[in-house]
C-alpha cells in the first residue's frame, strides 16, 4: 500500500507536457526551487525513478540536469547522487556576511529590515495560508511548547527559525520567502547577535513563545493587521534585548568570543 509520503514525492515530480524536452524538466525543477519546495541539500530521486516520473527518456533527464548544474542551482557526487545546491547561502557573499560582522551598526540595520519584513509577510500569510499553512504553524508552535516545557533550549532555538521560515512561506511570496531564508541563515550562523542572549532567562523564553502564540493565532484566524502587528512587537522585544545585554556589557563580551573563534579557524583552514 502507498504511503501518504510516498504519494507526496509522486506529485512533487509530475509529467511533464506531451513536448517531452529538456526544457520541460529545466523548468519544472525550477519552479520546485522557486517556491521553496525543494530545499537546499535536498537530494532527487535516482535518474531510472526519476526519469518515470517525469515520464522523459533519460537522455533528456540528463540534459536537464546538466542545464541545471551548469546555472549552479544543482549538484552531482560522482556514486553519490543529485542535490539542491545552497542557492540561498549564496545570496550574501563571505566577504559582505564577514563585513556585516565587524560593524556592530549592521544589528540595528538588520532588526529594523526584519521588523519591516516580518510585519508585512506576517500580513500576507494572514490573507493567503491555506489550511495546510494553518497546520503547519500550529504544529511547530506546539513543538515550541513541548521544548519549552521540558527546558530543552537547543530544540526551542530551532522551532523559532522554523516558525519563521513557515509564515514565509505561508505568504506565498516567493521573493520573501528566499528573502527570509537568507535572513534566518546569518541569524543562525550567530552573523548579528548570538541568539542565546534573546533566550537568556525562563521569563524571556517564557516571553517570546507568548508572542509567537500570538503571531500564529493572527494568522490562524485571518487577521492581517493583527498578524502584521504581533510581528512588528517581536521584532521589538527583540531589539530591546539586544540593547539591554549592550547595556550589561554581554554583547562585547560575546563579540570578542566570536571573534577569537573566528580568528581561530581561519588559521586552521
Amino acid at each position: 500500500m502507498e504511503t501518504s509520503s510516498a504519494r507526496h514525492a509522486l506529485d512533487l515530480f509530475a509529467r511533464v507536457s506531451h513536448g517531452r524536452t529538456a526544457d520541460e524538466v529545466v523548468r519544472q525543477i525550477e519552479l520546485l526551487l522557486l517556491e521553496g519546495v525543494l530545499r537546499d541539500g535536498d537530494r532527487l530521486p535516482g535518474e531510472r525513478e526519476l526519469s518515470q516520473r517525469f515520464d522523459v527518456s533519460r537522455p533528456i533527464l540528463r540534459e536537464a540536469l546538466k542545464e541545471l548544474e551548469a546555472r549552479g542551482l544543482l549538484v552531482s557526487h560522482h556514486g553519490g547522487g543529485t542535490y539542491v545546491a545552497d542557492i540561498i547561502g549564496q545570496v550574501f557573499s563571505r566577504p559582505v556576511v564577514e563585513l556585516i560582522a565587524r560593524h556592530q551598526r549592521a544589528t540595528a540595520d538588520y532588526l529594523e529590515y526584519r521588523r519591516a519584513l516580518e510585519g508585512i509577510t506576517a500580513e500576507l500569510a494572514a490573507q493567503r495560508a491555506t489550511d495546510i499553512d494553518r497546520q503547519v504553524l500550529k504544529g511547530i508552535v506546539a513543538d515550541m511548547r513541548r521544548a519549552h516545557a521540558s527546558g530543552r533550549f537547543e530544540d526551542e532555538l530551532a522551532a523559532d527559525v522554523d516558525f519563521h521560515n513557515a509564515i514565509g512561506e505561508a505568504a506565498h511570496n516567493i521573493i520573501l520567502l528566499h528573502t527570509l531564508r537568507s535572513c534566518y541563515r546569518l541569524l543562525e550562523q550567530g552573523i548579528f547577535f548570538h541568539r542565546h542572549l534573546v533566550f537568556a532567562s525562563d521569563h524571556a523564553r517564557s516571553q517570546l513563545l507568548s508572542q509567537h502564540e500570538a503571531i500564529c493565532a493572527a494568522i490562524v484566524r485571518a487577521d492581517p493587521p493583527a498578524a502584521r502587528a504581533a510581528a512588528e512587537a517581536h521584532i521589538d522585544h527583540i531589539a530591546e534585548a539586544i540593547r539591554e545585554a549592550e547595556r550589561t556589557g554581554e554583547w562585547q563580551r560575546i563579540s570578542q568570543l566570536r571573534m577569537q573563534q573566528r580568528n581561530a579557524a581561519g588559521k586552521s583552514d
